[in-house]
């Protein structure tokens, strides 16, 4: 991708508006229009959400992006949507054993209520915020329980079973991270206390060691910062397999909203264990040990997302799929997302943005020279995000981004008549995502508190 060097926050203040205003819409019409008894919202079919997929894993989009949207605008309505939705319809979601997405569904929405009652922006009401903080305990605590040991450490296993590392599952850290950071453990057989930081912490080493690749020989495709979407393991003595994939072309190439998805959570993860103290890490590992591995990862997957990605920062959605090669020079042009041979995937880029402003910041923090390049790489993509043929602007369309994928290799998303490739349509997680680095730049420019996931958390 090419990167504007003098591209800023304020540059973009204007576009933000704007885009604030078509979200809050979508929003409006969703709520209005879907029907919840089918289940959650995850994808656009010509300009309408439907349901498809695994797992409810979207839901808790849903009703964040409502949370979001009044965190931005003070509308008061957007707040009642989210808070209302979140007590009626999420419970399921803080028990259910058979997923690994609570860092999605339970921090977009507990997790920011707890958040916008810590920050002062809903009223302060004891029950109301014990109510929340026991929701997210509970939902760090019953992740954290989808756990396979393995040489050296553990992970927390994806919905394909014990023997399946995810890359995606790095965004569930989070929530356990919150549930240890209200003073919750996990308690095993004969009351085994289990240490949540310490599964977080393994999973994110896990994830860095196995599902990162580092141009150090694993394998021939083996080059700096590319991503495996899973990692599969012998649970019977702990052993890393080989890699693979279920929604990218093969374990071999780089699925981009994987890359995206582990972007976003090392620099997430970096900014969070930044704030814990030596002594309290120690007995898991020592924190610089901790910290060089977690911002190898962090850099090497940006990187080889700069360098693999299209001009404008957005990318196809995955760097080896097959008709890449009839596009002719495609990473020195601007995306296409109606060309005749592979779809974009701007969910990825509007996960990815978001990553690339928090590890720049990161490392100005540390007056480390790539600071820069990250931060302008994430405000180029922003740019691109939020403006045509990305940005969503038709009232009768109720994706706010366009030209999100979700999984290609079994063919669930939608193309358009006349068209040969998906494109047109809009999901329920790129949408939020969009809304999160929106938020992330709106608090920036209006100099307002600094925007982590963590900010719900006790001080002190």
């Amino acid at each position: 991708m090419k990167i504007d060097t003098r591209l800023t926050a304020q540059h973009l203040e204007s576009t933000i508006d704007h885009f604030w205003k078509l979200s809050g819409e979508k929003i409006l019409a969703i709520e209005r229009d879907f029907d919840s008894k089918k289940g959650a919202p995850v994808f656009t079919v010509n300009g309408k959400y439907t349901t498809r997929g695994w797992t409810e894993w979207t839901q808790g989009f849903q009703f964040g992006s409502a949370l979001l949207q009044y965190e931005a605008t003070g509308e008061q309505e957007f707040l009642e949507i989210g808070r209302r939705n979140t007590v009626e319809k999420m419970a399921p979601h803080l028990t259910h054993g058979g997923v690994h997405d609570h860092g999605f569904n339970n921090l977009s929405t507990y997790g920011n209520l707890l958040r916008l009652m810590a920050d002062g922006r809903i009223e302060e009401d004891e029950g109301e915020r014990n109510f929340y903080t026991l929701a997210l305990k509970v939902s760090g605590a019953v992740q954290a329980m989808r756990w396979t040991p393995i040489k050296g450490g553990g992970f927390i296993y994806s919905f394909n079973g014990p023997q399946s590392l995810f890359v995606d599952t790095i965004r569930s850290c989070r929530v356990v991270m919150v549930s240890h950071g209200l003073g919750h453990v996990l308690q095993g057989e004969n009351d085994k206390r289990i240490n949540l930081l310490e599964r977080a912490i393994q999973h994110l080493i896990a994830t860095a060691n196995y599902s990162v690749f580092y141009g150090e020989g694993r394998d021939v495709y083996d080059v700096w910062g590319r991503t495996a979407h899973e990692c599969l393991f012998n649970v019977n003595d702990g052993n890393y397999r080989c890699p693979n994939t279920q929604q990218g072309y093969s374990g071999f190439t780089t699925w981009t909203r994987g890359l995206a998805w582990a972007m976003c959570g090392f620099a997430e993860e970096l900014e969070f264990l930044e704030t814990v103290s030596k002594d309290e890490l120690s007995p898991i590992m020592d924190k610089d040990v901790l910290m060089a591995t977690l911002l190898k990862a962090a850099t090497a997957t940006a990187d080889f997302y700069i360098d693999n990605t299209a001009a404008d920062g957005i990318p196809y959605w995955d760097t080896g799929a097959p008709g890449l090669v009839h596009l002719g020079d495609y990473l020195n042009k601007p995306s296409d997302p109606y060309n005749d041979h592979e779809p974009v995937d701007s969910s990825a880029a509007a996960i990815t943005a978001q990553g690339l402003l928090r590890l720049g910041r990161f490392l100005g923090s540390r007056r480390d020279e790539r600071s820069n390049r990250y931060t302008q790489a994430g405000l180029a993509t922003t740019k691109a995000l939020f403006q045509e043929p990305y940005l969503s602007s038709s009232a009768a369309h109720e994706g706010l981004i366009l030209h999100s994928v979700y999984h290609r290799p079994n063919g669930w998303d939608n193309i358009p008549a006349g068209r040969k490739i998906p494109c047109n349509e809009s999901s329920m997680w790129g949408d939020y995502h969009a809304r999160e680095l929106a938020l992330y730049l709106t608090k920036l420019i209006r100099n307002e508190p600094y925007y982590t996931f963590y900010n719900g958390l006790p001080k002190g």
